[in-house]
């Protein structure tokens, strides 16, 4: 499903204008994004997903054409995990929402 199918997905079932949900979907886009980016804070949806920043410490990889040990620089990231509810309904043991 891509964005444009989301959006009309969600204004169905909400009855909230396309154009109103494509704005919100933005916005949690961008709380998102600020949140991550600092660092400082978990943003957690209970039972549905949670983003917080991650760090990666640097490491010796290996060039997988030529085997030659390089070294890969420490980084940061974003750590997205599902909630319970999720996993649940994912695995078959809950059903979903209809």
């Amino acid at each position: 499903m891509n964005k444009s199918e989301l959006v009309d997905a969600i204004a169905g079932r909400t009855g909230v204008a396309k154009n109103d949900v494509d704005a919100a979907l933005r916005g949690l886009f961008e709380v998102v994004a600020t949140t991550v980016a600092k660092g400082d804070e978990k943003i957690t949806l209970p039972g549905f997903l949670s983003f917080q920043q991650s760090h990666r410490g640097a490491r010796t990889g290996r060039n997988p054409q030529t085997g030659e040990s390089i070294q890969v620089a420490a980084s940061n990231t974003v750590k997205v995990t599902a909630g319970a509810k999720l996993k649940a309904i994912a695995a078959g043991k809950e059903a979903p929402p209809s």
